[in-house]
């Protein structure tokens, strides 16, 4: 069964959202790489020449422990910048790997930043992009700090669904959802089992239905 973490994310290509970023940083983003499941972007400490955008696929932002146990920061899907930090920085902070195959923009800092330096309104527009990625981040923070695996699973679903919603598409593994709500899978799987036995929520081809949200 399969997950999705932002209704925004679509496994179909995204071409569109991003398109005046990408004439922005000129013909290097318009032509996305390639890459297979398993295969990485880069890797934690190369040196960050670029930020980049999901195309297809998804892929998976990833820290180690100092026992080098993996970690996944996040699961970036279709319409999604990841690696922003690299305008500012000299290193990537992590690893990024395709969790299936995946098709990436490439969006040179060089280039983005002499942009930003020449049209403001570019860089307000930029900025708002950053900003709703700073909210949802902070949305999965407060996730993850819900004790109840329940209530941390139907917070989750009911973010995903957003206002007034009831069905979240479903766009990766049960296993990348646990990763990122912070459960074990066997965990996350015994409480999506729990609400949908009691009602709560109906399992559906590609989607997860919510049928109430008082049962909590």
């Amino acid at each position: 069964m399969t997950r999705s973490s932002h209704p925004a994310q679509h496994p179909a290509e995204s071409t569109t959202r991003l398109a005046w970023l990408a004439a922005a940083a000129g013909g290097d983003a318009l032509v996305p790489r390639s890459l297979a499941a398993g295969e990485a972007l880069f890797r934690q400490g190369d040196p960050a020449t670029a930020i980049f955008e999901v195309v297809a696929g998804r892929l998976q932002l990833i820290r180690h422990t100092i026992d080098n146990q993996p970690i996944t920061l996040h699961t970036a899907g279709p319409g999604t910048l990841f690696a922003e930090a690299a305008l500012y920085s000299s290193r990537y902070h992590c690893d990024a790997v395709a969790a299936v195959a995946a098709k990436v923009r490439i969006y040179p800092k060089r280039k983005l930043r002499e942009a930003f330096r020449r049209d403001p309104a570019l860089t307000d527009r930029f900025m708002a992009v950053l900003a709703q990625q700073i909210q949802a981040l902070r949305a999965r923070l407060e996730t993850r700090n819900i004790r109840s695996a329940r209530a941390r699973v139907m917070h989750h679903l009911a973010l995903a669904a957003g206002p007034g919603g009831r069905q979240i598409a479903l766009g990766g593994t049960l296993m990348e959802l646990a990763a990122e709500i912070g459960l074990s899978h066997e965990v996350l799987y015994r409480t999506l089992a729990a609400l949908e036995k009691d009602g709560v929520i109906r399992r559906l081809p590609g989607a997860i239905a919510l049928q109430e949200f008082a049962a909590v």
